[in-house]
């Protein structure tokens, strides 16, 4: 255990009576002429509003890295929103409570998070989200990744140019080279279009509002603006933001208000996408992007070749969700460019081979238990087989095709049964090769994304979103146009154009999506003819390159363990890519992360089958909705990931 952390939030709650009951929307039972308010119930009956800044909200007072012990199961009867942000749940559950659809409040989320939550996604950068429309049953995945400018090279990211072959400065991430065209609001407006039941303006009002206003900065933003202080100096605008006068970071508690991201938001509202991607906010992106000097000493900074034409000419994009069959189940993810969706996919087709059933976590308790360390074993094996294959051949498919036949050739069953039957049942592959499925030479591309925000919403009609979204680094490239952080997501694509074995697909081209491992994901219940069913599970998780791991543990949790969806998605963080070290999170309760976990029977478990175990504590933020039944009726159940600060809100009610 981690003794301190446990011991800051054990005295928190009780001097501060802040254990979590219940959170409501529009009030308990679901009284849909209510005023629709959020509010925390806490222990001694009090209520607290969320974004009171009082230390008894959900919010804070929040460990930037940590664990919140004994976050319930929140019950809804029609509509449900979990998100990383008491202020963005807020948001989205207004405009479900006032009948709007999913993806309505899907808009109105992102408007807010990239006001309190700016070091994990925004305007400025881009998103993945899958929609379930529940009359049609159909399944349609929408693509809002950043490209790149159509002056990029392939050596866009390593050289500042052909005949300067020294990186760009003062470092890439930092560089205008690293900032790809945002994708983010032209998706959001794609989605709208296709199944918005409200009017677009209106669902900008409440992140207007908070901008103006003011809101207080929650414990993880305070602590992501004191990690990113000296990265902000970089940029004036976004130092004077986030840093006091006399440079220090603003801290927990501070009012924050973001004049310039309010008139951001009013010219979406009133003018849509074109607002963004043409006019005075795209001339100021692109200025920001090649900018040639550092704000903090003038000293010299690569710009980037985005233009006025790459963000006029951006398209976010219709695309088919990846749908296989995992037991008796249909699982649906996200296409390429992310590799989330097919990693999943290949993942449990491994997993599919070995009855995880048996290896349950013991004993179960509100924090999903303590896996089991053959479960763990599995789990971790079929992420490395699956990690190979992805970091090999999966990048944007417009650009580079997936090898052989496509999803057919990496995810058919007898490939991957015979991927599982690589799995030794008593020592750990360590690092696995991927599968000859091409005859064209490629390289491999292990680069490691970072950031992101996950969003899970189910309306009153049992339409879903799960959006995943992204800034990329904490802050993006610490810089900002207009109120809003800008991402540094090219820095997704493989610097090498290739290596010693080929051509790299995640290389760098003009207009290019980088490979991304956002994984948002929608489960449905196999019908008795086989065929897709109804609607199970919806779930996902920021964490970068982690993610895929996150989403996987999460679905294996409730569809081979029977947790809940509080307890799946508490669940100690387990798993591995394609390298020796296996993680098991050691923020979790029922992980003893003391002496390098040497006295942890999980840890010296999978030390004795050869993984080598990394205790570190682990950043997941899934937020789950699964379909559950009270007294025979279909509700909603929902849970946040108790390593952030996101909460469940809905039309809830105390079963």
């Amino acid at each position: 255990m981690q003794p301190l952390a446990h011991t800051r939030l054990a005295a928190a709650a009780a001097l501060f009576g802040a254990l979590l009951v219940v959170t409501a929307c529009s009030g308990i039972g679901g009284d849909d002429d209510a005023a629709a308010t959020t509010q925390a119930i806490t222990d001694d009956g009090s209520t607290v509003i969320v974004g009171s800044g009082l230390p008894s909200e959900p919010a804070a007072p929040e460990l930037v890295s940590g664990y919140e012990v004994g976050k319930e199961l929140v019950y809804a009867r029609n509509y449900m929103v979990v998100t990383a942000n008491p202020l963005a749940s807020q948001a989205g559950c207004e405009v479900l409570a006032d009948g709007g659809s999913a993806v309505d409040a899907a808009v109105a989320v992102q408007a807010v998070l990239g006001l309190v939550e700016p070091q994990s996604s925004g305007l400025g950068g881009g998103a993945f989200l899958i929609h379930y429309d529940a009359a049609s049953g159909e399944v349609q995945a929408y693509d809002g990744r950043e490209t790149a400018p159509a002056g990029a090279t392939a050596d866009y990211l390593r050289y500042v140019g052909p005949t300067d072959r020294t990186e760009p400065l003062p470092s890439t991430q930092a560089s205008g080279r690293s900032i790809g065209t945002p994708g983010t609001v032209r998706m959001l407006e794609l989605a709208h279009q296709d199944h918005g039941d409200k009017d677009w303006g209106p669902l900008f009002d409440a992140g207007i509002r908070l901008a103006t206003e003011g809101f207080p900065i929650s414990g993880r933003l305070a602590g992501a603006i004191a990690g990113a202080q000296q990265r902000f100096l970089i940029d004036e605008d976004t130092a004077a933001l986030y840093l006091d006068a006399d440079g220090r970071p603003k801290a927990l508690g501070a009012e924050l208000t973001v004049p310039a991201y309010a008139q951001t938001l009013e010219a979406i509202a009133t003018g849509g996408a074109d607002a963004f991607y043409t006019g005075e906010i795209a001339q100021d992106i692109t200025e920001e992007i090649g900018r040639t000097r550092s704000a903090a000493d003038g000293s010299p900074v690569t710009p980037g070749a985005t233009t006025l034409a790459d963000l006029a000419a951006y398209e976010a994009k219709r695309r088919d969700a990846v749908c296989t069959t995992y037991r008796a189940y249909w699982v649906c993810g996200m296409p390429p460019p992310s590799s989330g969706g097919i990693t999943v996919a290949s993942m449990l087709g491994i997993l599919e081979n070995f009855d995880l059933s048996l290896y349950p976590p013991t004993p179960i308790d509100g924090e999903g238990g303590t896996p089991a360390v053959f479960a763990v074993h599995l789990v971790s094996e079929a992420g490395r087989l699956a990690y190979a294959d992805r970091n090999k051949y999966i990048a944007d498919t417009d650009y580079v095709p997936l090898p052989g036949s496509g999803l057919q050739t990496l995810l058919n069953k007898p490939y991957l049964q015979s991927r599982a039957a690589l799995v030794s049942n008593t020592v750990s592959m360590r690092t696995a090769q991927p599968g000859s499925l091409s005859a064209v030479p490629l390289g491999t591309d292990t680069t490691r994304e970072s950031g992101t925000s996950h969003v899970t919403i189910v309306d009153r009609n049992g339409n879903v979103v799960v959006m995943t979204t992204t800034v990329e680094r904490g802050f993006g490239a610490w810089r900002m146009a207009r109120g809003f952080i800008l991402n540094n997501e090219l820095t997704d694509f493989s610097a090498l154009p290739s290596d010693a074995d080929g051509p790299i697909a995640n290389r760098v081209a003009p207009g290019k999506r980088p490979r991304s491992s956002m994984a948002p994901t929608l489960v449905f219940r196999q019908a008795n003819d086989g065929s897709r069913g109804d609607f199970l599970m919806g779930t996902g998780s920021p964490g970068g390159s982690t993610i895929i791991q996150y989403v996987v543990k999460t679905l294996v949790g409730v569809l081979d363990w029977g947790l809940d969806a509080q307890q799946a998605t508490s669940l100690v963080n387990f798993g591995a890519q394609n390298s020796p070290t296996t993680i098991v999170g050691g923020e979790h309760p029922n992980v003893d992360a003391t002496n390098m976990g040497a006295n942890d029977p999980l840890v010296t478990g999978l030390r004795a089958f050869g993984h080598t175990v990394s205790i570190n504590q682990q950043s997941s933020g899934v937020g789950t909705i699964i379909v559950s039944e009270d007294d025979g009726e279909p509700v909603l159940t929902g849970g946040a990931d108790p390593r952030r600060e996101g909460i469940v809100l809905g039309d809830t009610f105390v079963p």
